[in-house]
């Protein structure tokens, strides 16, 4: 299986994206798709428990995943940047070292 960066995740759901969608859409079917999510951590539905991803903490956390880059694409925003920006702040907050740092 080929690793893939959040990076190039972004880039190739920009490809494969509905361009028609509004910001809206997107964000409801992030929520909806958090509810899922929800519902089989609630049910502890895994991938490991299962012969298929269908209906597991798995599929549901991808799915979110999934609308939160759409989201990001809408906006134009690099999430990889941001998780730069954000862990900085977190770091600082929590006076613990970066995970960015080396």
């Amino acid at each position: 299986m080929t690793e893939i960066t959040l990076r190039e995740l972004q880039k190739v759901i920009t490809k494969i994206d509905h361009k028609n969608n509004s910001i809206d859409k997107y964000f409801y079917k992030l929520t909806e798709e958090v509810g899922e999510l929800a519902q089989v951590i609630r049910k502890d539905k895994r991938l490991a428990n299962s012969e298929s991803i269908k209906d597991t903490v798995e599929e549901e956390l991808y799915d979110v995943l999934y609308y939160v880059i759409c989201l990001a694409n809408m906006y134009e925003i690099d999430l990889t940047a941001c998780a730069e920006l954000k862990e900085k702040l977190n770091s600082d907050k929590y006076g613990r070292k970066s995970i960015f740092d080396e």
